[in-house]
């Protein structure tokens, strides 16, 4: 015989009745309600409440066996009754939307994305819209004078995205690391005595008591931008007529002379420009997108005032204008400096112990991964030339609008990248593997309202670009793809800040190559064969694949994404 004892208020035991050992089995599933269904004997037990329960809720758990997520009543208050729900779909459905309301209101994550992206996506507008306003100034100059600058900047742009974007991808997640790590010394005990042993360089005399940080991966970067920046000057300074040659204009074209004048001056802002690049990576790693956006901001301001000063009133024409951008290129590097040097100590590096190494192996594999890219990119617009200057005309429509929606793209990659490398670091990666999910479901979103807005206002502001009814008609046919191909391009490069974010630069570099060499072989097919709808068929393909890599990179669970998931999978194996 085995008795039945609950335990009452007072700490003492009341025996209801014996139960045989044999009728024990098999009646677990209605022992629990028959016990919470009996009122104890004992006068132990607290007082009845003066509001008694109805008869018809009579029978429900005593506040003692409750399971947690039921409330009881207290003696205040009065249950009601709820009738039963006839429509259970349609009020599930309505009582979702407050919870929704308010995950929206305490989705940190989310406001982090945006406080981090939206800033960007202003900094990186305002470059074009400095591009514009240098274009309107040449272009009261002359046709030729116009052509020759556009030759120029293409020349100039090309170097600095080989080289620049690299090292400003680089500085973001390094920065972003050692600051993370950093933050969380500070909360040890021997935080300093750790910290210097984890990041493997002391403070000689300089250090925290100014309030700044010592981080070597930010003076690595500025070392490595600064030696990029000279070699890019004198690049351009020596070889700019052969560059100009290159891109088809020969010695004897009218546009050669002022191409290269604009190229040779424009060499002196190479310095200035990388060093400016490095430290808007390192304020990126400190998640401070606002002090990038107010520098830029400032330096565009100052290029927009001198461009009619030095073109027009000291008679400078197109040496003007690159004078004009040379100056606002070191404001911007100077203020940006300036405000770096308030956050963190500047010193020379240590070349060994700052990760000299690891900037150029990491830095070397996403230059290989640019150049697949801007080759793949190159071919695409050469295809759309063979096929004359109305369908390019068109094309080149289409790639504008495509590069400018990408900018809000490249701003949720660097938020990704950003909140993304600093939980890495710590090893929080449960953090992480929200991070992940909730930049993708926003790539996503984002993509969508692109599309559709494309899709249905495309229309009425495609007269900004041209007047020519042919050349509008291929660039709407052309903008259907771009459309289609916006939720594609949004994973895509949220997709390549999460490769960045846990330094995956290897995966990124190889990856990269193979889809651009697949790409390109459509692209030299599908366009012999379909013309122009063939071409932006093939850079469909190109970002459709991109983003099929890296949901594979995440799904096979390799690499440094073994540690991202491996405390998930210990968490379900356990269950």
């Amino acid at each position: 015989m085995k008795s039945l004892w609950l335990q009452n208020a007072g700490n003492q035991r009341t025996e209801f009745f014996p139960i045989p050992h044999a009728a024990m089995a098999g009646t677990g599933l209605f022992l629990r309600p028959l016990i919470t269904s009996l009122r104890p004997t004992t006068s132990n037990f607290p007082p009845p409440r003066r509001n008694p329960i109805p008869s018809r809720l009579r029978f429900q758990k005593p506040p003692r066996f409750a399971s947690s997520d039921e409330q009881t009543p207290t003696s205040h208050t009065q249950p009601k009754f709820k009738p039963p729900i006839r429509n259970p779909i349609g009020a599930s459905l309505l009582s979702s939307i407050p919870r929704f309301l308010d995950r929206i209101r305490g989705d940190q994550i989310g406001l982090e994305i945006a406080s981090v992206a939206l800033p960007v996506v202003l900094a990186l507008a305002a470059d074009p819209i400095a591009s514009l306003v240098d274009t309107a100034f040449v272009g009261h100059l002359g046709s030729v004078e116009l052509a020759a600058v556009g030759v120029s900047v293409s020349v100039f742009n090309l170097v600095s995205k080989l080289f620049n974007i690299p090292l400003l991808n680089v500085t973001t997640s390094f920065v972003a690391e050692q600051q993370a790590l950093d933050s969380s010394m500070q909360n040890d005990a021997n935080s300093v005595e750790t910290r210097d042993k984890v990041l493997g360089l002391k403070l000689k005399g300089r250090g925290d008591s100014d309030g700044r940080k010592f981080l070597p991966a930010v003076s690595t970067s500025l070392a490595l931008a600064a030696g990029i920046g000279l070699a890019e000057a004198i690049g351009l300074f020596l070889g700019s007529g052969l560059l100009i040659n290159t891109m088809g204009i020969p010695v004897d074209s009218p546009m050669h002379i002022p191409a290269e004048q604009f190229l040779t001056l424009r060499a002196y802002g190479a310095p200035p420009m990388v060093i400016a690049l490095a430290a808007q990576g390192t304020f990126r790693g400190f998640m401070d997108t606002k002090t990038p956006l107010y520098a830029v901001g400032a330096g565009n301001l100052l290029n927009a005032l001198l461009d009619p000063i030095l073109i027009f009133i000291f008679g400078l024409g197109v040496g003007g204008a690159a004078i004009a951008t040379v100056i606002s290129e070191y404001l911007i590097a100077f203020i940006l400096l300036w405000k770096l040097n308030a956050k963190v100590v500047l010193l020379s590096p240590d070349i060994f112990r700052g990760g000299f190494v690891r900037y150029l192996k990491s830095g070397g594999l996403l230059i290989s991964r640019t150049i697949a890219s801007l080759f793949t990119m190159t071919l695409a617009t050469s295809l759309a030339a063979r096929e004359g200057p109305i369908p390019m005309a068109g094309h080149q429509i289409c790639l504008q609008v495509w590069l400018a929606v990408s900018l809000l793209n490249d701003a949720l990659a660097l938020a990704g990248q950003a909140l993304l490398a600093r939980e890495f670091s710590q090893r929080n990666y449960e953090q992480a593997r929200v991070i992940i999910y909730r930049v993708l479901q926003i790539g996503a979103t984002t993509g969508i309202a692109l599309a559709i807005i494309l899709f249905f206002g495309f229309g009425h502001f495609s007269y900004l670009f041209t007047t020519d009814s042919a050349v509008l008609d291929v660039a709407r046919s052309g903008v259907l793809f771009v459309a289609v191909s916006q939720p594609v391009n949004a994973l895509a490069f949220v997709i390549d800040g999460l490769y960045y974010g846990v330094s995956d630069f290897a995966y990124a570099a190889y990856s990269m190559v193979l889809v651009g060499l697949v790409s390109s072989i459509f692209l030299l097919v599908a366009a012999h064969m379909f013309g122009l709808a063939g071409v932006w068929t093939g850079l469909f393909l190109f970002m459709s694949l991109r983003t099929a890599a890296g949901f594979w990179r995440l799904g096979t669970k390799t690499g440094p994404w073994k540690m991202v998931w491996s405390e998930m999978e210990t968490q379900i194996m356990e269950k």
